[in-house]
């Protein structure tokens, strides 16, 4: 009976002893659990006399409930230590200066490709994003661009393999639709292309967005005004467009198209050059040999394409005047285009 005593002393100074729930509850496993001390004193009821059985047995249950009494005391004890100290970590000064968080922006070439999607989406056209490792077909056999052109060479295209390279236009995507899909066709192909170009107004890796519309009856009229659009909707809504002669192997005829400078309103500035224009981007109706390879009969379809920068629309929108601005995610460059 002594040792029993000697158990309840030894419990109550160690579950005092504990500084936290985790420990509390192990020394409470250590006397209460199924191999604990108490427990281990009921196993040697059999070292009793039968007369004395009841007796030690009534004895030691007593003795589990009032440590098992003293135990959930010092739980709840514990919780509320252990609550008024998390609430005393947690609190807070009202009467401190707020921390200020920097309200963040769209990059610039992010915010012109969604303005150009939206501008576009408008007069009906689909977005199709193709995929940036080309095959030398789809990049430009398909596209009309002969052998010996000199944009197939190494130094202005990044070859994968012999035949598999990065793209260099988005015009790729204009004949995968086609192959997939009959006119009427009306689709936009934004995405990144890469070239080997490196200068302030060039970039090894810059964004595109072509357009293609092919249906029956589609003329150089229907390009001009749907570009006169764009140009009011993304520039000003005094901007015009001119067409001047060009050559591009898919498109035939073939036009670069010029905007009428929103800095100076035509008149002529250091902008424009003192031209009154700047070039935005290529254009023209689809070459018949393009039709042809997707399966399209260049005498019941015509279609015309188009094709810009993105970043060079960034740059004319808000006068950039270096490309590498864009990619060098300077925080006090990005921080002007907070709305």
């Amino acid at each position: 009976m002594e040792q029993n005593e000697d158990v309840v002393s030894e419990a109550r100074s160690e579950a005092e002893g504990a500084q936290d729930s985790r420990s509390l509850y192990e020394v409470k496993m250590k006397y209460l659990g199924k191999a604990g001390k108490v427990t281990g004193l009921l196993k040697r009821m059999k070292e009793v006399p039968a007369e004395e059985r009841p007796a030690f047995g009534k004895r030691i249950n007593d003795l589990r409930v009032k440590l098992e009494s003293h135990f959930a005391a010092l739980e709840e004890k514990m919780k509320q230590k252990e609550l008024a100290r998390k609430l005393a970590s947690e609190r807070i000064d009202v009467t401190m200066p707020g921390k200020r968080r920097e309200k963040g922006a769209e990059h610039p070439v992010t915010r012109v490709k969604n303005q150009l999607i939206d501008i576009f989406a408008g007069m009906g056209f689909e977005v199709f994003e193709g995929t940036e490792i080309e095959s030398e077909y789809y990049n430009f056999t398909a596209l009309n661009t002969p052998a010996d052109h000199p944009a197939r060479d190494m130094q202005d295209t990044f070859y994968v393999t012999d035949e598999f390279l990065l793209r260099t236009q988005t015009s790729a995507g204009q004949i995968r639709m086609m192959e997939k899909k009959s006119p009427p066709i009306k689709m936009l192909c934004p995405g990144r292309v890469f070239r080997s170009d490196d200068d302030a107004t060039h970039s090894p890796m810059f964004h595109q967005m072509e357009g293609l519309v092919v249906d029956k009856g589609v003329t150089l009229c229907d390009l001009q005004g749907m570009l006169d659009e764009f140009a009011r909707a993304m520039f000003s809504r005094s901007s015009k467009t001119r067409l001047r002669p060009s050559y591009f192997p898919f498109t035939e005829p073939s036009v670069e198209v010029d905007v009428s400078c929103a800095a100076c309103g035509g008149k002529g500035c250091s902008l424009c050059k003192g031209t009154g224009w700047i070039e935005v981007l290529g254009a023209g109706m689809v070459n018949r040999r393009v039709l042809e390879n997707c399966g399209v009969d260049p005498d019941e379809y015509t279609g015309f394409a188009f094709g810009m920068g993105i970043e060079r629309i960034a740059m004319l929108k808000y006068g950039i005047n270096n490309i590498k601005l864009l990619t060098e995610n300077d925080v006090r460059f990005l921080k002007q285009f907070q709305e």
